[in-house]
């Protein structure tokens, strides 16, 4: 979204393939994108995660997708953006391959990309042998994996499409010269030899929605709660979530606003000192709390962050954990040990970062944070600039 509203500043015709939610399609009307939807549900994916065995069953409906879908709506256009999953990205760019034009390979952190300076992510159920320690041993098994995964399904669908197979599918998603989409600050990119990096800061629209009234009014009736909230993440592992919070909330003496999210969290004791939103402007909203707890997503990260308020991250999945331990190294807050939260748990939490000392080092943190990775992507995009 951030980045069609800087191309279309900019005079340029955007089209967006996203999976059909209703909230894609609704956010990106804000800023005259249309959405081509493609592929099954993003929230149904999530939150019925699929087994291991099942992922290259997965991989082979995404990218037949991609080539049925994004063909379409490529056709005239100058550029490809791709990103998202592996295969998905790996269908997207064949796609630009084969209707002969540029395509720029996106990701919005960096563990996706080779680097000798970490670990990649291991796939589900096909854990990386604990005696190898060589990052760059686990970045050829990582590679390998892949193929495993997604070869197959992406040399059929090129083999239709009159394209050669590939070689290797994570190298051929990636291209020669990937974008980093995230914050220098929060996800620093130490540059190896293997791949020349581009990192244009995190992509952020200004949310100029206002809050919802009776949340105005509960935020102006005392002193700043604490927002809770877990977005995309079903919270399978963790029973009543939202109970859990609100007790370590309460245990610190505060409020809370209680987001649903795809949880669909709620709070049933019916006191008044906790307020259930759903979709909100996160923007207006972190600045006015004493602490967000969330899942570690690379965008609430980033504007819980941005808003100078200290956090507290739980961690479920993929790069999450990672985003957690940058929040603690940068000391704008603590990462909560493991994916499920108690009330003492989060109460502990809570406590170690609603303090002065917390609160000051995240705002210090928040002034550095750069808000015009957008404008750069759109720039180098449309050759204004690199």
């Amino acid at each position: 979204m951030a980045l069609a509203a800087r191309l279309r500043e900019r005079g340029a015709e955007v089209r967006v393939c996203a999976p059909p939610d209703e909230v894609f399609e609704r956010r990106l009307a804000h800023v005259g994108a249309p959405l081509v939807p493609v592929g099954p549900s993003a929230r149904a994916l999530t939150t019925s995660a699929p087994r291991p065995t099942t992922l290259p069953e997965r991989a082979a409906e995404l990218i037949a997708g991609q080539f049925e879908t994004v063909t379409a709506a490529a056709e005239g256009c100058d550029v490809l953006v791709a990103t998202g999953m592996l295969p998905a990205a790996a269908g997207a760019r064949s796609v630009a391959e084969m209707l002969g034009i540029r395509c720029v390979s996106v990701t919005f952190q960096q563990l996706t990309l080779p680097s000798p300076h970490r670990a990649p992510l291991a796939y589900p159920g096909r854990p990386f042998p604990p005696e190898v320690t060589d990052n760059r041993v686990l970045w050829e098994l990582d590679a390998r994996t892949a193929d495993e995964l997604f070869g197959e399904a992406l040399n059929s669908n090129r083999t239709a499409a009159g394209l050669p197979p590939v070689g290797h599918v994570r190298d051929y998603a990636e291209g020669e010269r990937p974008w980093l989409a995230s914050d220098p600050v929060l996800d620093p990119w130490r540059d190896g030899p293997e791949l020349g990096v581009v990192q244009t800061g995190a992509w952020i629209v200004q949310d100029e929605r206002p809050l919802p009234a009776g949340l105005a009014e509960f935020l102006a009736d005392g002193e700043p709660p604490v927002y809770v909230g877990f977005g995309s993440m079903p919270m399978h592992g963790a029973a009543d979530a939202a109970g859990q919070a609100v007790e370590a909330v309460r245990a610190q003496g505060r409020r809370a606003v209680v987001s649903r999210g795809w949880a669909d969290l709620s709070v049933v004791d019916g006191q008044d000192d906790c307020f259930v939103v759903g979709e909100v402007n996160h923007q207006a909203l972190f600045g006015r709390v004493a602490a967000v707890v969330h899942h570690g997503g690379a965008g609430t990260t980033t504007a819980a962050t941005r808003s100078g308020t200290p956090q507290v991250v739980v961690p479920q999945v993929a790069d999450q954990p990672y985003w957690a331990g940058r929040v603690a190294e940068l000391g704008v807050g603590v990462a909560h040990d493991g994916p499920v939260p108690t009330a003492e748990s989060l109460s502990a939490a809570l406590a170690a970062v609603l303090n002065p000392e917390t609160r000051a080092r995240a705002a210090a943190v928040a002034a550095t944070v750069r808000t015009d990775g957008a404008a750069v992507a759109a720039g180098l995009l449309l050759g204004e600039t690199g």
